[in-house]
């Protein structure tokens, strides 16, 4: 398991070992020391998966504290354009965001600490799995809405198909309004 950095501190994308033959291929998509040989201390407590369909967009969601999450997300079967979202108001990189391409067939994984905004897009019918190092909270909700203009994150899709709550979403600029007094 090969584990590099991004332009976003603290996100690493994950790249597996896959081992194939004339049969498949199999791979391991987490091993605890392993993740822990790599400075990283977190339990995972929760994991999660869905179904979206082709054009689908989800997100950009996060848990407030003290419920955040931190995720270790893949792609099952599909593939997804993924985006980490920094909302850590003390970090170099806040506000930005960084685009990752997760293809089943390479079993690439991202790794998204707690302190930021999740989302993805469906690039073709997929299954995304997620474990999550909290669990759901409802009253601790959050997100950003997908085609904010302040982070104009590229998502790739002409028509893509949001539910209603995430198309209702607040604005970067209103959840952050203070740091924008300045």
């Amino acid at each position: 398991m090969k584990f590099n950095k991004t332009s976003l501190p603290d996100v690493l994308l994950i790249t597996p070992s896959i081992y194939g033959d004339d049969r498949g291929h199999f791979f391991e998509s987490f091993n605890s020391e392993v993740w822990k040989a790599q400075g990283l201390t977190s339990e995972f407590v929760q994991d999660n998966q869905s179904f979206s369909k082709k054009g689908v967009i989800r997100g950009l969601h996060f848990q407030n504290a003290p419920h955040a999450q931190g995720k270790l997300v893949r792609v099952i079967a599909g593939k997804v354009l993924d985006v980490a979202v920094d909302l850590r108001q003390d970090s170099p990189t806040f506000g930005k965001y960084e685009l990752f391409e997760l293809d089943a067939e390479k079993g690439n994984m991202v790794y998204i600490p707690e302190g930021f905004a999740h989302g993805f897009t469906a690039l073709e019918d997929s299954i995304f799995q997620y474990k999550c190092t909290g669990l759901y909270n409802k009253s601790a909700e959050g997100g950003l809405r997908w085609n904010d203009p302040t982070l104009a994150i590229p998502w790739g899709i002409e028509n893509p198909i949001v539910s209603e709550k995430d198309q209702i979403l607040p604005l970067f600029e209103e959840v952050f309004k203070t740091v924008f007094k300045g």
